[in-house]
C-alpha cells in the first residue's frame, strides 16, 4: 500500500509541477486591444492542481481559440491552484483580486464562494458548479447579479444516476462507499438525494466524509472492508489522487464509479458533464465579459451535455459481465 501511494503521489507531483511550468503565464489576444494597449488578465482559481484540471484548462483553451482568440498575444491567464487543499482558496483567490485580474474563472462550490468573498467587482465566471442559488452564491439562475455568472448543474442527480447504474451493472449489490470532502458544502446535500435513491435500489451508502487529501489511504483501507463499489464524488480530494485510488479498488475488487478521470484511470465507470464542452462553454463568458458584457446580464446557464464512459477492460477484470442495456448505453466504451 505505502509503496504504491507513495508513488503515484511522486508521479502526480512531478507531472503536476510540470503542468504547472507549462499553464503560468499563458497568452491570449484580446478583442478589446484598442483600450489603450491593456493587456486583460483572466484568473483561474483551481481547487486541484494544473495536472488534474488538465483537460478542463485545454476545453477553455480550445473555446477561446473557437472565439478567435490566437495564443501568445494579448491577453494572460493566471493561474493559482489549491492542490485539494480548500483552506487554501480564500487566500488563493485574494492573490488574483491584488493581481487585478479582469475576470476570475473558477470550478465548484468551494471557489466560487471563495472568490465572490474576495472581490464584489472583478467579474466571475463559474465554468462549473452544482447549485449556485442553495449554495449562496447567487440569488437567481436567470438573474444572478452582481458581478458573478457561469454554468451550474444538479450534481445531486448525477450522483443519484451513477448509484443506479451501479446497481444495473451488479444487481446483487448491498453496499456502496461514498467519498465526501467536509470542506465542500454541496456534497451533504447531494448525499441526502443519494441516500434516498439507494433505499429503493436496496442498497447502502457508506458515507466516508475526509478533510483533507492525505485521509484517503486510509479511508480506502476500511472502504475495502465495508463494501463492494466506491462512489468517487468529483471533489479534488479523491480526484486529485485518482490513480492510487483506482489501483486500490481494483486490487481490493470494487466497482468504481465517479466522472470521466475514473475509467480513464482504470476505474469502471464515469457519469458526468463532459469537461471539455463545458469548459469550452465557459470561454464565451468569458469573453462577452472582456467585450464589456456585465455578468448580472449574463443568465447562468445549466450545462446540458452528460457522457456515460464505461471501461470494458476494467470490468472484465472484477469477473463483472455488463449488461447489454448498459453496454449500449454507453457513449465511450475503453477495452
Amino acid at each position: 500500500m505505502p509503496g504504491l501511494w507513495g508513488s503515484a503521489m511522486r508521479r502526480r507531483r512531478f507531472l503536476a509541477g510540470a503542468a504547472a511550468a507549462t499553464t503560468m503565464g499563458v497568452t491570449w489576444p484580446f478583442a478589446a486591444r484598442a483600450q489603450g494597449g491593456k493587456i486583460p488578465k483572466i484568473g483561474f482559481l483551481g481547487t486541484g492542481s494544473a495536472t488534474a484540471f488538465a483537460v478542463r484548462v485545454e476545453g477553455l483553451r480550445q473555446g477561446l481559440r473557437d472565439l478567435g482568440y490566437e495564443e501568445g498575444r494579448t491577453a494572460a491567464i493566471d493561474f493559482r491552484w489549491a492542490e485539494g487543499r480548500y483552506e487554501r482558496l480564500p487566500e488563493l483567490a485574494a492573490e488574483l483580486v491584488r493581481a487585478k485580474a479582469d475576470v476570475i474563472v473558477t470550478h465548484s462550490t468551494p471557489a466560487s464562494l471563495a472568490a465572490k468573498q474576495a472581490t464584489a467587482t472583478i467579474p466571475i465566471v463559474m465554468a462549473l458548479i452544482g447549485d449556485p442559488v442553495a449554495a449562496g452564491v447567487v440569488a437567481s439562475v436567470a438573474k444572478p447579479g452582481g458581478n458573478i455568472t457561469g454554468q451550474s448543474f444538479f450534481n445531486a442527480e448525477l450522483r443519484v444516476k451513477r448509484i443506479e447504474l451501479l446497481k444495473e451493472t451488479m444487481p446483487r449489490l448491498a453496499k456502496v462507499a461514498v467519498i465526501l470532502n467536509t470542506g465542500n458544502q454541496a456534497g451533504e446535500t447531494e448525499f441526502q438525494a443519494m441516500t434516498v435513491a439507494a433505499k429503493a435500489l436496496h442498497v447502502q451508502l457508506l458515507p466516508f466524509r475526509l478533510r483533507s487529501p492525505g485521509e484517503l489511504p486510509e479511508a480506502l483501507q476500511q472502504v475495502k472492508a465495508a463494501a463492494e463499489a466506491i462512489e468517487t464524488g468529483d471533489d479534488q480530494i479523491a480526484l486529485g489522487q485518482i490513480d492510487a485510488l483506482t489501483a486500490e479498488a481494483a486490487k481490493a475488487r470494487l466497482l468504481s464509479i465517479g466522472p470521466e478521470e475514473v475509467p480513464r484511470a482504470g476505474g469502471m465507470m464515469g457519469y458526468g458533464v463532459d469537461s471539455v464542452a463545458t469548459y469550452r462553454h465557459a470561454a464565451w463568458y468569458v469573453d462577452k465579459i472582456l467585450k464589456g458584457a456585465a455578468p448580472a446580464d449574463l443568465p447562468i446557464e445549466r450545462a446540458a451535455k452528460f457522457q456515460f464512459i464505461l471501461n470494458l477492460k476494467a470490468a472484465k477484470a472484477l469477473g463483472i459481465e455488463v449488461p447489454a442495456a448498459t453496454l449500449l448505453r454507453a457513449d465511450e466504451v475503453i477495452e
